[in-house]
């Protein structure tokens, strides 16, 4: 009787458990991949869905469909409720258990408000394809009230849209609101300009994009104010309700300290700031080892857990240090090339587990930063043998397109997309404006102070 294979169990169908999936494809081992979705989902394209630039399969792909020609695994279709590393076993949502030798944890992340989880139901973030449509329903519809509104006043808190959290999915969303409202939209209103919203995008901190260096921080916000964008800088928001936004941030020019406003706005979206799984504080909890203010998991060099061996974990649930040689070890980046890599990592520490060899500590390859603010606008900071190579503007913007290109998955999804921005280069338009359900009768805005 042939001696049963290991069974690596995977939870999570994000860059980093699709990429520890493909790293033991040739391995002598079971693998079941774990997924509440049944799709793979390019996340660094999410706000072009939510923003009527791409349609949702563009940046997706069905899971079982990139894995049909890889015999060694099977994937489910289920949420992981629960976690016991003593017995290794993963509880699924359907009263199912399935029993691992080795674990990949790779559940990703959601948004964090901060403490403020009632905001959510006026301000969504994006994180998943729902997400996506619904702020794509808020904006196209926002514009749909304004057109219906006779008061001048009122008709301009429709046209007021703010983004909160000035991050690379922030500024890249802005940037596509004053697009379509300066372009897209132009010419098929008749009682609105669209030309007349406002776009407000509102950051905490002193800077946009403050994990790349200051010179292309305001190389971004430059062209987000040639946009059209009002970015507003040192503002805090304490509080979002049905009609608008509270927010404390300097005072006017020539007065000293802070003021406490109000924003009139139908449409607001979180961009501000993430939060691991839920599963990663569980699994805390049955390990007794800990995790950061973020709920990220703090993994030994190797990603395994502390004390577990048998389990990793990766991407934005893991808090991971990159251990290089004559270097200080420095913590990894909640990007997707860090999941991808850590995935990669992971999956071959379990192959040298079960050959009996000693794991590696994991070594991550910072290959740069690189965002979008819109057409022929982007920022790029690359990490190259000679030194950082970064530019701005046009040049920035063809290298983050032929970039997102490369990395999507699948050939179809790779051509589709080329053919809409091709389009969309030459007419501005958005093809994705198509939305379902009805305008909601929305409360009335309060106006701002």
């Amino acid at each position: 009787m042939p001696a049963k294979r290991p069974h690596v169990v995977i939870i999570g169908g994000g860059f980093g458990g699709l990429e520890a999936a493909k790293s033991l494809a040739k391995a002598d081992v079971d693998i079941t991949l774990i997924d509440k979705t049944n799709h793979h989902l390019f996340q660094p394209l999410l706000y072009q869905v939510a923003t009527a630039g791409l349609a949702a399969p563009a940046i997706a792909a069905p899971t079982r469909s990139l894995f049909r020609h890889q015999a060694n695994l099977t994937t489910l279709l289920a949420e992981v409720l629960d976690i016991q590393p003593s017995d290794k076993k993963v509880f699924l949502s359907d009263d199912t258990t399935v029993v691992f030798d080795h674990l990949i944890v790779a559940a990703g992340a959601t948004h964090s408000y901060f403490g403020h989880d009632e905001w959510a139901a006026f301000a969504p973030g994006l994180k998943t394809l729902e997400d996506a449509f619904e702020i794509r329903r808020r904006v196209l519809f926002a514009f749909e009230s304004a057109e219906k509104e006779p008061d001048p006043e009122k008709r301009q808190h429709w046209l007021t849209l703010c983004v909160i959290g000035a991050g690379p999915t922030g500024v890249e969303m802005a940037g596509a609101f004053a697009e379509i409202a300066r372009q897209t939209l132009v010419g098929e209103f008749r009682r609105i300009n669209p030309h007349d919203a406002r776009i407000l995008l509102i950051e905490g901190g002193p800077r946009v994009l403050q994990a790349m260096p200051e010179s292309l921080s305001q190389k971004a916000l430059e062209q987000l104010e040639k946009l059209g964008v009002e970015v507003r800088l040192n503002a805090i928001v304490t509080g979002i309700d049905a009609t608008g936004l509270e927010v404390r941030g300097p005072a006017p020019a020539g007065v000293l300290g802070t003021v406490d406003y109000r924003i009139a706005s139908q449409c607001v979206v979180w961009a501000a700031g993430v939060a691991a799984s839920p599963l990663g504080g569980l699994l805390a909890q049955h390990t007794d080892c800990q995790t950061d203010r973020a709920g990220r998991f703090m993994v030994s060099p190797d990603l395994s857990v502390p004390g577990f061996p048998a389990i990793s974990v990766i991407g934005d649930l893991a808090l991971a240090m990159s251990h290089a040689p004559g270097k200080s070890p420095s913590a990894v980046p909640g990007v997707s090339p860090g999941a991808k890599q850590m995935g990669r990592w992971a999956a071959h520490n379990i192959l040298s587990r079960i050959e009996g060899k000693p794991t590696r500590a994991f070594r991550y390859a910072d290959y740069g930063n690189l965002a979008t603010i819109g057409h022929n606008a982007a920022v790029v900071d690359l990490s190259t043998p000679l030194g950082p190579l970064r530019f701005s503007g046009r040049w920035a913007w063809w290298f983050w397109l032929l970039a997102h290109i490369y990395f999507l998955i699948g050939f179809r999804n790779r051509l589709v997309v080329l053919m809409d921005w091709a389009s969309a280069y030459f007419s501005f338009s958005r093809n994705a404006r198509v939305v379902a359900g009805t305008l909601h009768k929305a409360v009335p805005p309060v106006g701002e102070s």
